[in-house]
């Protein structure tokens, strides 16, 4: 009687809900030694990677500049590609929109040149405009964000 009460009150769907999820979490779960493996062997593949002769760091850069590009460009499904135009040239954030499209840009444009240091040096550049530009979209924040970060140097 008990498990006809608990069928037809949903309470063993539940139970096996629980069940299934926790069987699920327990397969999926990785342990600390096995996070720290992966991360040590995906770590060194691609450093081993970007290293490669001749073609390493050419893939760094089209994957970098891709990725960046993607990312600017995700935002237009959110607001519309005229509307996300529009904004990345106001006065607030043309600066840094600036700034990024000329690394990204440069960034491209040193593929042909192979220099470890520039490539190193517009990535730095590709990463501070875009943090830069991202905050502008938050009233206020930029300011505070750049105050907090001369508190620490």
């Amino acid at each position: 009687m008990d498990k006809l009460k608990s069928v037809l009150s949903g309470e063993e769907a539940r139970r096996d809900d629980r069940n299934v999820v926790q069987q699920l979490n327990k397969a999926s779960t990785l342990g600390w030694g096995t996070r720290i493996k992966g991360f040590i062997a995906c770590f060194v593949v691609g450093v081993c990677v970007l290293f490669l002769p001749k073609i390493g760091i050419t893939l760094f850069i089209v994957f970098y500049t891709f990725g960046n590009i993607c990312a600017l460009c995700s935002t237009m499904f959110l607001m519309g590609p005229m509307k996300q135009l529009k904004r990345m040239c106001d006065k607030t954030r043309a600066l840094a929109t600036t700034i990024m499209l000329v690394s990204n840009t440069l960034h491209i444009y040193e593929w042909t040149w192979k220099n470890f240091g520039l490539a190193l040096l517009f990535v730095i550049l590709q990463v501070l405009s875009f943090t830069w530009y991202s905050l502008s979209y938050i009233p206020c924040v930029r300011f505070t964000f750049f105050c907090n970060m001369c508190k620490y140097l």
